[in-house]
């Protein structure tokens, strides 16, 4: 069952409560509650936030243009398959923009404490060590939003996570492959970030973010049944 009872709507502000119901559906697509292929309506959606349908409709719209989501008229909507051609594409246009990011990050943060990103890799650790997916997939987000504030361009953090929604699947699949080497990936980064080093930043973001393109192949062998035929 999607986690929705901690949701707090505001009932005065209806595009507020739909991007709200939007964000809590797109997190059950991306950490597999809702699978792909599985059927939604606006009338179950609705009667389990406990609103009208009209919120629930126009958080369908927001999901199917990030393309999470398939609205069939008169019948149920359908989660889309995993595309591993639109995968790719968004990880060509997340490496442009990260890689921009980061070296931006090298340059500025020189010289910062070592123990800088000790935080968020110490909430990783503990994820990793639990097993607890949705956590690191968290704490994953936030290294690399922590980047983009670092650089003085958070605001590119909103275009990298429009892109990232196709790769969000796929990397919560991959977590399972498993999420020390993640941690190591990041701390590589981290430290060539503090060190001041554009050059091996940059390096280290492309081999973090290449990985998918080879990874994904593995992970569809494993779970053909959530992937699109192409």
């Amino acid at each position: 069952m999607m986690n929705i009872e901690a949701l707090e709507l505001d009932r005065g502000a209806r595009p507020t409560m739909a991007r709200r119901i939007g964000e809590v559906l797109r997190d059950a697509i991306v950490t597999l509650e809702l699978k792909p292929g599985d059927t939604i309506s606006e009338s179950e959606i609705a009667a389990r936030f406990g609103v009208s349908r009209q919120p629930v409709r126009e958080a369908f719209i927001q999901l199917s243009e990030q393309g999470l989501v398939r609205i069939r008229p008169q019948r149920s909507t359908e989660v889309v398959r995993i595309s591993i051609r639109g995968v790719l594409n968004a990880r060509f246009v997340r490496e442009a923009l990260e890689v921009a990011v980061v070296r931006k990050a090298a340059i500025d943060c020189a010289g910062m404490p070592k123990d800088l990103f000790e935080d968020v890799f110490r909430l990783q650790t503990a994820a990793s060590d639990a097993n607890d997916y949705r956590a690191f997939h968290a704490q994953d987000d936030a290294f690399h939003r922590m980047i983009a504030r670092l650089s003085g361009n958070e605001f590119v953090w909103k275009l990298i996570d429009a892109q990232k929604i196709q790769m969000d699947r796929v990397r919560f699949l991959s977590l399972k492959l498993g999420m020390p080497v993640t941690i190591g990936e990041h701390r590589d980064i981290g430290d060539a970030i503090l060190s001041g080093n554009p050059d091996l930043a940059e390096a280290h973001m492309r081999a973090h973010l290449r990985k998918i393109d080879t990874s994904i192949h593995q992970i569809r062998d494993l779970h053909r049944e959530f992937f699109a035929e192409e």
